[in-house]
């Protein structure tokens, strides 16, 4: 019995029926339903401008609030471009023409099986599709399926998982392509017993009659598909009838994590896959002088070594024997391009980079700021590890990957094949931070599968990636703000960086959303920063300026990329600033926060978490706010620094809105993971250049935090939900280590501008 199947874009809120919804807003879009090859059933959406209208007015909406009429008396600052359109509103303009591509079936043992064009990396990803497709469908969550789909070329621009944006994007196809399948099921019914479709009802992946008749969802998929209009309205539920989304929900892939059941890349065992590990310089992108590879092919074990352009990679039966064969071989490596570069150098160099601020500090009050961040690596649990088949004639990979499409394209032109020749698996990965955006790994497991002529698993090492791999690139921060009669008249922020290396795709997703960077006459890096960087607060004219310096290291987009940086540096100004103009630091904030929203948040940060509370010597709370990808987060902790050298987080508590929130446990931990990033980029976790080298090699010395270091109390306060999802995977990290940093300043009295501040 075939399954029916269903792939969809967002549907118009009214359907074919013409009634009013009280589901939230979803746009003025349209069905077109036509059948194709029977039996499978495919609902296509009329995609153009007024399909753009949820985010255009979602949009309009904030710039609204920021002049709304309940806001505080403060000089109003300008609104930034992401009050306007941010970068998720960007990917998903972008995503829109291929969104009808979504797939969802019901097959014929009664499963729902949604294909997921994003990469499951530990978020909880998969959990809240299935919650999605469960509700719409009135579904069992154990009855739902969430698998990865392989790299798909017509996808275009919506199989790219970044920006906290998988949620935004897919929330309307996914509850559209589940109530489309309801529909159609109810239908099938309603013909089987010749009763008024309105009459029916569902529950537990059933269609119930009144008179107690019940038919499973898997014995009515076939007559599904052959529904061509449904006979009951195809829209989601209004928020009022959902009985899923918002519960607390445990992980519907928890078990077999802890179990050993899932598989990663490592895990994999594909016919032939041989155990690969690779040699590398002793500098950053340094290149092989000699090579004496004839004791490692001497050893156990030791089925082949091949030259790639990025080292030496040893083939053998184990890892354990392609370990000690790759130790085996004598090299020697030219210096890398960075070879005569240190921290320090690259530190006077990025103060070298930054424009000049456009506000003197004559005849006004000003305060100036200066600060430093260390490169940071992404280091996620799981290594890299990728799988490679190469035939003369076609390529097959497994790897867990955060944008299979531009990899497939980029490893076809590597080895001279077409793209559809290129088959890319893509598997859930082990942690990512953003790591996963690239993939190098793959890259060099189909060159070395190539080049021995035979499947391979490479594996890099946890110093590989630590010391070769991507990290977030080091920057240098100037802030100056001018202030008068109550008021803060001016904020300039002037951010020089290492040149963060974007080449995941975004350029293009920015140009297919109607970015035309050469028009304007920017990078690439400059327009994601003015997509992504903004001031929440009325400072009266804000500007803000990036800068970047070309070296020729490997960095990427670490979890929340310019925002880790840029509004932790504007937040311990705004602490800073609330002091120097003798004003509490939650009500300087309140005060001049254009988002009333925010100020809620804010609100409720402090006071469930008791701010100025008497505290012992060293001992301070800090807090933090940040607005971004249509969430808004606030952190509150109290640190311990008695002992300098061992500061200590004691508690958190976090206050969120990332509006229609669609599984509260799994946000939650999403909170939690920032709180520690945040504590740890602040305190303790930084990567030092040495002569072109990296000096970190393992977790034994990159400081992140340890259950030692994490606070025994973190409470976490989730806002009544309103509107559509916001991001929330990366809105965290800025407000966390912004509060840490802040509370660090307050318990030692100190101005701390370098970070980690034990570096």
């Amino acid at each position: 019995m075939p399954p029916i199947s269903t792939s969809i874009a967002p549907s118009d809120p009214t359907g074919r029926t013409g009634e009013a919804s009280s589901a939230e807003p979803t746009g003025r879009r349209r069905f077109l339903t036509y059948l194709l090859a029977a039996p499978t059933l495919t609902v296509a959406a009329r995609l153009g401008l007024d399909a753009a209208a949820p985010a255009a007015a979602r949009a309009a909406e904030r710039v609204a609030e920021a002049r709304a009429a309940d806001a505080p008396p403060q000089l109003l600052g300008l609104p930034g471009i992401p009050d306007v359109l941010d970068l998720g509103d960007a990917m998903i303009l972008a995503g829109l023409p291929t969104s009808h591509l979504l797939v969802l079936e019901v097959t014929p043992v009664g499963r729902a099986r949604l294909y997921l064009p994003r990469l499951e990396v530990g978020q909880g990803l998969t959990t809240a599709i299935a919650m999605l497709v469960a509700e719409e469908l009135d579904a069992e969550l154990t009855d739902v399926d969430v698998p990865l789909s392989d790299g798909r070329p017509e996808l275009l621009f919506n199989q790219l998982t970044g920006g906290s944006n998988s949620v935004r994007s897919l929330y309307d196809p996914v509850r559209s392509a589940a109530a489309a399948a309801r529909a159609r099921l109810v239908t099938a019914a309603a013909r089987r017993w010749n009763v008024p479709a309105s009459s029916l009802r569902t529950a537990g992946s059933a269609v119930l009659a009144p008179d107690g008749r019940r038919a499973g969802y898997g014995e009515l998929a076939a007559e599904a598909a052959a529904v061509i209009l449904p006979a009951v309205p195809v829209t989601p539920k209004p928020a009022d009838q959902l009985r899923l989304v918002g519960r607390p929900t445990g992980r519907i892939d928890a078990r077999d994590i802890v179990t050993g059941r899932t598989r990663y890349a490592g895990d994999l065992q594909i016919p032939g896959a041989v155990p690969t590990v690779v040699a590398r310089p002793t500098t950053v992108n340094g290149t092989l002088r000699s090579l004496d590879a004839s004791a490692a092919r001497a050893m156990p074990g030791v089925l082949g070594v091949v030259q790639i352009p990025s080292g030496v990679a040893v083939l053998a039966e184990t890892f354990d024997q392609a370990l000690k064969a790759r130790d085996a071989l004598r090299t020697t490596w030219n210096p890398g391009p960075a070879a005569d570069l240190s921290t320090e150098d690259v530190r006077a160099r990025l103060r070298a980079a930054h424009l000049p601020f456009l506000i003197p500090p004559l005849l006004t009050q000003h305060l100036d700021g200066e600060f430093d961040f260390a490169f940071v690596n992404h280091a996620p649990m799981e290594v890299l590890t990728a799988v490679a088949d190469v035939r003369p004639n076609r390529a097959e990979l497994w790897f867990a990957a955060q944008s299979p499409i531009l990899a497939q394209q980029t490893i076809a032109a590597e080895l001279g094949l077409p793209q559809n020749a290129v088959t890319v698996h893509v598997v859930r990965g082990g942690g990512s931070f953003g790591r996963r955006l690239f993939f190098d790994a793959a890259l060099e497991a189909a060159r070395i599968s190539k080049a021995a002529g035979r499947p391979v698993k490479l594996m890099w090492t946890r110093n590989d990636d630590m010391r070769h791999g991507r990290m977030r690139p080091a920057s240098h921060h100037r802030i100056r703000a001018t202030y008068g009669l109550g008021q803060v008249l001016t904020w300039e922020h002037r951010a020089a960086t290492v040149k963060t290396d974007l080449g995941h795709g975004l350029g293009e997703t920015l140009t297919a959303a109607g970015f035309d960077l050469s028009l304007a006459g920017l990078s690439l890096a400059q327009a994601f920063f003015l997509l992504t960087e903004k001031n929440p607060y009325n400072v009266g004219i804000p500007t803000q300026l990036l800068a970047e310096l070309p070296l020729d290291l490997h960095t990427g987009s670490w979890r929340s990329v310019y925002s880790g940086t840029v509004r932790v540096a504007d937040e311990i100004m705004m602490d800073e600033l609330a002091r120097r103009m003798g004003q509490d630091e939650v009500a300087f904030r309140r005060a001049r926060l254009r988002s009333a929203a925010g100020r809620a948040v804010l609100d409720t940060v402090a006071d469930k978490g008791n701010w100025g509370r008497p505290m012992p010597p060293g001992q301070a709370q800090g807090i933090g706010y940040h607005d971004e990808n249509g969430g808004i987060a606030a952190y509150l902790v109290e640190l311990d620094a008695s002992d300098r050298a061992n500061p200590r987080v004691t508690k958190a508590v976090v206050a969120a809105d990332v509006g229609r929130v669609i599984n509260p446990t799994g946000l939650e931990a999403q909170l939690t993971g920032a709180l520690v990033d945040g504590l740890s980029v602040i305190l303790q976790a930084g990567n030092h250049l040495d002569n072109g080298a990296f000096r970190e090699g393992s977790y034994g010395d990159f400081h992140y935090a340890r259950q030692r270091h994490t606070p025994p109390v973190v409470e976490i306060h989730l806002m009544p939900p309103s509107g559509p999802p916001g991001g929330a995977g990366e809105l965290g990290v800025p407000a966390a280590s912004a509060a840490v940093a802040n509370a660090y300043a307050r318990a030692t009295g100190t101005s701390p501008r370098s970070f980690p501040v034990n570096f």
